[in-house]
């Protein structure tokens, strides 16, 4: 670990946070002399602070360690490239149109691969005066359901949660050409072209 990089970045976090080196140092149980300290690449907080001091700062620990925040690579606006994380404890589900850091529940999460559906995995599909109608055979059971169904074009995605032990019945607006999106924990990320 780089002491200055590290020391530098402290005190830029805590600047963007309005604090001063007191309150910090106060937050923490220390002299604001301590701080001051890190901030000049003269010492580094002790281990047992760095997780208080990684929440306080709101930023990563690993990351703040690094003493860099670099910007992660912008993909674009086109929501058919866009990413899903889905936590394996929870459930929770996180879209995001850039590549990004993801965690929940204590755990990193890799975005999904989606996977081409084929004939026997894809939605049904129906036009409905000017809406798609979905449905699917899928048992959607506590243990094992769709999560969620999506619909991206270009510059717009319409994403509607589903629950177990309902049956899937979902009304789209037709629109376009684009990806359908949907999330069952036995099958991953599919996806099927409309």
């Amino acid at each position: 670990m780089n002491q200055q990089k590290f020391g530098a970045l402290i005190r830029v976090l805590r600047r963007e946070k309005g604090m001063t080196q007191k309150a910090l140092a106060d937050r923490l149980g220390l002299s604001d002399k301590a701080v001051s300290k890190w901030e000049r690449g003269l010492g580094c907080p002790d281990v047992s602070l760095l997780g208080d001091l990684s929440v306080i700062l709101g930023v990563d620990l690993a990351r703040m360690l690094s003493g860099e925040l670099a910007p992660n690579d912008f993909v674009g606006g086109n929501m058919k490239k866009a990413k899903f994380y889905v936590c394996p404890v929870c459930g929770n589900l996180t879209l995001c149109t850039g590549n990004a850091s993801v965690s929940c529940c204590g755990r990193t999460l890799e975005a999904l691969e989606p996977k081409k559906a084929d004939d026997t995995q894809k939605l049904k599909v129906e036009v409905i005066e000017n809406d798609w109608y979905i449905t699917s055979d899928h048992p959607m059971t506590k243990e094992n359901y769709i999560s969620f169904v999506a619909f991206a074009t270009g510059g717009q995605m319409n994403l509607i949660k589903q629950y177990p032990e309902w049956d899937l019945q979902v009304r789209l607006q037709k629109r376009g050409h684009g990806m359908l999106y949907w999330y069952a924990s036995d099958l991953g990320l599919m996806y099927q072209l409309l």
